[in-house]
């Protein structure tokens, strides 16, 4: 299984641009998913594989009424449409009003997300870019079925101390606290930092140090570079060598670290691993079934 989740706290750090590097150069095939509930980018921003614009009525608005009466994961594929250069996306909703559609269903989303890495018939990893959240953001209730959660932050002062925040409150929801975030339990939560190439390595070690005093049990588990120019480029409205630009050669550094330190885990079946944390599948995490939910929360 590999669902991989994308959100920010607070202000503009760019996760949608985040999600489309990350997953135009993801080792394995994959999906990106805008899951964000107050509406996609994608639509306004980039061009479908046939030239003209993406269709905003197929993607979750789509599959909301699909979910509904169930969801099997090779289903997401008739809701998919490819971005010029082939990148396979699930467009996400046209304004916040449309998410009431989507009420109950980001469970089963979710489930269906991390188990589309199983499918005998296409299977690929997928990419959530949920963008902004706070404490009752629907699109949370993917989370436990991730299995990273990456915040995305800028490095001004306010932002980090976000991130740190927003970590700690994710990790108290998903992990228990402090004392399961330490036993690593799943869904594990990372911070990528975007940030000037020249700088990074100093403001990871700073951000690390206020993450672990923090006790959120997160990490800083890659940059990528702050290249206006190479965003410009991602999103079609600017030519040159994306594949040269800071942008997606720092993406690239970021996902085959990811991939080289998490990628074994991922092979694993998806029903192994929520059978491992807990999970019987059919049931919701938290739902008591004779575990306590996430290994490693309440420990």
């Amino acid at each position: 299984m590999a669902l991989i989740v994308l959100a920010a706290d607070k202000g503009s750090p760019g996760v949608t641009t985040a999600a489309v590097a990350l997953a135009a150069v993801w080792p394995r095939r994959a999906l990106l998913a805008e899951t964000d509930p107050a509406g996609g980018d994608l639509v306004y921003r980039s061009a479908a594989a046939h030239g003209g614009m993406l269709n905003p009525n197929t993607g979750m608005l789509s599959i909301a009424a699909t979910a509904r009466r169930g969801l099997v994961p090779d289903q997401l594929w008739d809701h998919v449409q490819p971005l010029s250069g082939g990148l396979e996306v699930l467009v996400g909703l046209g304004i916040a009003e449309q998410a009431a559609g989507l009420a109950g269903l980001w469970p089963t989303l979710g489930s269906a997300f991390a188990q589309l890495a199983d499918s005998p018939n296409a299977p690929a990893d997928v990419i959530a870019d949920c963008g902004r959240i706070s404490g009752d953001t629907p699109v949370v209730d993917l989370f436990p079925h991730a299995a990273l959660v990456l915040l995305i932050s800028r490095t001004e002062p306010e932002a980090i101390a976000r991130v740190r925040d927003r970590a700690a409150a994710l990790s108290t929801k998903l992990h228990g606290g402090p004392r399961g975030a330490a036993s690593l339990a799943t869904p594990l939560i990372g911070v990528i930092l975007i940030a000037d190439p020249n700088n990074s390595g100093k403001l990871v070690n700073q951000v690390n140090d206020m993450l672990v005093h923090a006790q959120t049990g997160a990490r800083v588990v890659g940059t990528l570079a702050e290249d206006p120019a190479g965003a410009e480029q991602l999103a079609g409205r600017k030519r040159g060598r994306l594949d040269k630009s800071m942008l997606i050669r720092s993406a690239r550094k970021v996902t085959s670290d990811l991939y080289q330190q998490y990628g074994a885990a991922w092979t694993v079946p998806s029903q192994v691993q929520q059978q491992a944390a807990g999970h019987v599948p059919g049931q919701q995490p938290g739902q008591q079934t004779g575990y306590s939910g996430h290994a490693g929360a309440g420990r």
